[in-house]
């Protein structure tokens, strides 16, 4: 569902930050792109850039995939992109991959303003130590062997760090860890 919508988000050194008695809401301690020209709105079928720009997020924030309390996905909720996105998290973590939850389930799809709003989102995810739900989450899909929060949101604690997935049209995929 396409919908409107925008977040800025200040970025700044956190020692800039300080000094003026910010209330810091979080660090952004990784970022990873990858390109990938296969197709103006499909992702390579290999996956190959949504996994390296997971993993170079992840290396980039000096972390390891277990150190990932939670994934806040691209999630469109098309058969596409949740194809995808399963592919690249197996690949990335393995086995064990954390809990994974899409905003665009509750708010539509704002296309250019997309990422900003995950990242607020995940930025609000770590402050109130709720994972958001993916709502409409009836019938799973069995292909999706991911721990997807269905329906109502789950309240955790120590979550220290999220992944944040954009990955947009043109093969422009970027990940941020906060």
């Amino acid at each position: 569902v396409m919908s409107e919508g925008a977040a800025a988000l200040v970025l700044e050194s956190l020692e800039h930050a300080t000094k003026r008695g910010a209330t810091v809401l979080g660090i952004l301690s990784g970022c990873g792109e990858r390109a990938d020209n296969f197709h103006r709105t499909r992702s390579n079928p290999d996956g190959s850039a949504i996994i390296r720009a997971m993993r170079n997020a992840i290396d980039d924030a000096g972390l390891q995939p277990a150190d990932i309390g939670y994934v806040n996905a691209h999630g469109t909720g098309t058969p596409e992109n949740d194809k995808m996105e399963t592919l690249g998290m197996r690949a990335v973590f393995g086995d064990a991959p954390p809990p994974i939850s899409s905003n665009k389930s509750m708010i539509g799809h704002t296309l250019s303003a997309a990422g900003a709003i995950e990242a607020a989102f995940s930025l609000l995810t770590i402050r109130d130590q709720v994972l958001p739900p993916t709502i409409n989450h009836n019938e799973p899909d069995p292909a999706i062997t991911l721990d997807v929060v269905p329906n109502v949101a789950r309240q955790v604690s120590g979550l220290r760090h999220v992944l944040s997935n954009s990955f947009g049209f043109g093969g422009q995929n970027v990940c941020l860890v906060v």
